[in-house]
């Protein structure tokens, strides 16, 4: 792949939180990353996600684990079951290890403190990666659960 095809790639990025200390360092941290146009929403919780999806699709989701745990989940659980969000990668940024890790709907953490460009840009395309995977599986996992149902 040539440098100028990446130049072309447009992220589209909704980053979910309710600290805006947080959310402009996220921002910032968006920003830095070379060589793709970045596109980002904020939304600050529920009601304002849905807004934003009226005009806006993301490719990636970032949750900010400030929101709270009984928050982040309620969240995560209503985008993977919205039929617009549910194939969305999402990423979640992390204060520290030591909390709780989802695993229902989340593709990947990234550590706070840790955040650059870069290594916000390497966890969106994990994540993504992560995505389709799953999806694939679900597909094979499908196809291959019908003969064996119809043979029984």
């Amino acid at each position: 792949m040539d440098k100028n095809s990446n130049q072309s790639e447009e992220l589209n990025v909704l980053v979910v939180g309710n600290n805006p200390i947080e959310l402009t360092r996220t921002f910032e941290s968006l920003k830095k990353i070379r060589d793709h146009k970045v596109i980002t929403e904020i939304a600050f919780d529920l009601r304002s996600i849905i807004d934003r999806l009226t005009h806006f699709k993301p490719n990636y989701i970032v949750l900010d684990d400030n929101l709270g745990q009984s928050q982040l989940k309620a969240t995560v659980n209503i985008l993977i079951r919205n039929r617009r969000t549910k194939d969305i990668p999402i990423t979640i940024l992390k204060n520290s290890n030591y909390h709780e890790a989802m695993n229902t709907g989340v593709m990947n953490y990234i550590l706070k403190d840790s955040i650059t460009g870069e290594s916000l840009y390497t966890a969106l395309k994990n994540s993504l990666k992560f995505k389709k995977t799953q999806l694939f599986l679900q597909q094979a996992y499908r196809r291959r659960k019908g003969p064996v149902a119809k043979s029984t």
